[in-house]
């Protein structure tokens, strides 16, 4: 398994200071993207148990989550690695573009969070009323997709 661009983010997980990892691979090939670039299976650096712990403990305490963006194409290391993520106390969680009941069973049993839901441009992403995306707490089965979702009675620090 390769991965690339590893980076620290905020908004992907609601509540949580997630270091993610783009997985290369994917074979969806869902129209717009934003990263096509990582289609190739062998784009960027080998993802080992030895490089997923070195990332982690760069971050000692900082981060909650360690969020991959896809992986489920090779269920078994990743299942391994989520493995390790929770071994380190640590929150897991997947973006993938499988429906929720497609989903390989042995994955969720180490998995915290699960974005499903091919990108359909026409839908727009998890923040759109229309997209066919969705967010789950696999450990209380809640759906969190709202959490995404904008709405008019937001207060902007800009309108105080």
């Amino acid at each position: 398994m390769h991965y690339s661009h590893p980076q620290i983010v905020f908004q992907e997980v609601p509540g949580e200071i997630s270091l993610a990892f783009s997985i290369s691979g994917c074979n969806l090939g869902c129209k717009g993207c934003h990263s096509a670039h990582t289609w190739a299976p062998d784009y960027g650096e080998e993802l080992t148990d030895t490089v997923l712990l070195s990332w982690i403990n760069k971050y000692p305490k900082m981060i909650t989550t360690v969020l991959f963006y896809g992986g489920e194409w090779q269920p078994e290391i990743l299942n391994k690695l989520l493995a390790i993520v929770r071994l380190n106390g640590l929150k897991t969680a997947l973006y993938t573009g499988m429906e929720l009941q497609t989903v390989p069973k042995p994955l969720l049993k180490n998995l915290t969070y699960l974005k499903t839901g091919r990108f359909v441009k026409a839908l727009g992403g998890i923040d759109s009323p229309s997209s066919n995306q969705r967010f789950f707490n696999i450990e209380t089965g809640e759906e969190l997709t709202h959490l995404f979702r904008h709405t008019d009675n937001c207060i902007s620090i800009t309108n105080i």
